[in-house]
């Protein structure tokens, strides 16, 4: 609608096609389908959490050997790194829907058969590693086809609220998964196996009532090549993309900093004296800092604008990371380490909504296969470099490198996002968003022999924007 002063030549409010408008662009509560994927993933994760420490239990006390646990545990991981870029490709050349309801069913038959095992005393490792190595695979495939599917349910103007709602609720998951885990698992062997099973039911149930197409443009499928070359569109994509490009290498190199100093908070703690279970408080406490970071990241995409995060956040990693060396106990250690997750929260919500808004439909997948496989590279590099660099130095030099090496990273954001032709890019890609929403709009009201529906453009500088 008009605002105040309104006249000729606004334009249409950033909307995708078919998205729903007028008061239901207000809040994602009154998204039924966006509220459908949301529980049904969240359900889905919390199982898997669950499974996860289940593995580690379950193999250990099975067979008293740290090697099968680990085994199953390599299983699991190994997927991250094969299989996301032939998953991002496929979720982009299938219909998405489709594509998680046979991932969630997967799920549900490979959790299924461990909790049958464990009842029928045939627990067997072959079969564990086989069914963690699947069962990752499906969750990627799952995760990337959820995630372009959001943009297909949430007007383009509500991105931002429904990438953090997704990153608050993986938050969420994380803090409850291995807690609920371990109890189920001391209340029965197979209870978190049986638990996981029943959550991936709940999360195909609510993908069968979801109303909307989730499919993508049928350009995409027109121009399908070989799974390869597919691949290599992807790769060429966010190669062109100068500022998605560069946005992916802060993310990559803060992220083994960040294993670094998850190993380190370990050995920190052991060396001031704490315990086992002050490690297992902070992390919880880090979490919930991330989830708060999530559920407030809004506000920040409002004032600044994803380009201006980019570089606060960095910048704000920047003086808290060097403050570990001096921090003189486990509590000032605990309160820096909250708020540089709290930062990461935020980060991980503007990241992927540069990621979301940046690529187009027929690219999502692709796209967030290789944000992924990236992510993970640096993860697995990151814990490597940890355990090497905490045993040749004492703690507090590991603190002091993990600090200069942020505020090297925070010098290449600025130089990155904080120059005018940065910022000029990033009016660009607003005007163009923009552009295609008004036509977007005006062929959606054309269909429905409605009038268009109207807003006035919002001043320089505000509101959730990306640069090409």
């Amino acid at each position: 609608m008009p605002g105040p002063g309104g006249r000729a030549g606004t334009v249409t409010a950033p909307e995708k096609p078919g998205a729903a408008a007028g008061r239901q662009r207000a809040s994602l509560t009154g998204n039924r389908d966006f509220l459908l994927l949301w529980v049904g993933s969240g359900v889905s994760a919390l199982g898997s959490r669950a499974t996860s420490i289940g593995y580690t239990l379950l193999v250990f006390w099975s067979t008293g050997s740290a090697t099968a646990a680990s085994l199953v545990t390599f299983a699991a991981l190994l997927p991250n790194l094969v299989a996301q870029l032939p998953a991002g490709a496929l979720v982009d050349r299938w219909n998405r829907r489709t594509t998680m309801l046979v991932c969630t069913t997967g799920r549900v038959v490979g959790a299924g058969s461990v909790a049958a095992a464990v009842l029928l005393d045939a627990v067997w490792l072959p079969h564990l590693m086989v069914v963690a190595f699947v069962e990752a695979t499906l969750g990627i495939c799952y995760t990337l086809a959820e995630r372009a599917a959001v943009c297909s349910v949430v007007p383009t103007d509500r991105l931002g609220a429904a990438m953090a709602a997704n990153e608050s609720r993986a938050n969420a998951a994380s803090i409850l998964g291995q807690p609920t885990g371990t109890l189920l698992y001391s209340a029965a062997r197979f209870a978190p196996f049986l638990f996981a099973t029943v959550a991936h039911l709940v999360s195909l149930v609510t993908l069968l009532f979801v109303r909307r197409d989730l499919r993508a443009p049928r350009s995409a499928a027109d121009r399908a090549g070989g799974l390869l070359a597919q691949i290599r569109e992807g790769f060429d994509f966010v190669w062109g993309k100068v500022y998605l490009r560069r946005a992916l290498c802060l993310f990559a190199a803060s992220n083994i900093l960040f294993q670094v100093l998850g190993l380190g908070l370990v050995v920190l703690v052991k060396e001031r004296g704490g315990a086992p279970s002050t490690v297992g408080l902070l992390l919880v406490v880090n979490s919930v800092f991330g989830m708060v970071g999530a559920m407030t990241s809004n506000a920040y995409l409002r004032r600044w604008g994803i380009r201006r995060m980019m570089i606060g956040i960095n910048v704000a990693w920047a003086v808290l990371m060097p403050l570990l060396v001096v921090a003189p106990g486990l509590v000032a250690v605990s309160a820096i380490l909250a708020l540089v997750n709290y930062g990461a929260g935020v980060g991980n919500v503007a990241g992927m909504l540069y990621l979301v808004k940046t690529a187009p439909d027929e690219l999502r997948g692709r796209a967030g296969s290789i944000f992924t496989l990236l992510a993970s590279g640096a993860n697995s590099a990151g814990a490597l470099l940890a355990g090497f660099l905490l045993d040749a130095v004492r703690i507090e030099v590991a603190l002091a490198v993990v600090g200069a090496s942020m505020v090297v990273i925070a010098v290449f954001a600025v130089l990155a996002f904080g120059t005018r032709a940065a910022a000029e890019a990033e009016r660009a890609e607003a005007a163009a968003e923009r552009a295609e929403a008004e036509r977007a709009e005006a062929d959606r009201a054309a269909a429905s022999g409605a009038e268009p529906v109207r807003a006035a453009a919002g001043p320089a500088g505000t509101g959730p924007r990306v640069a090409g």
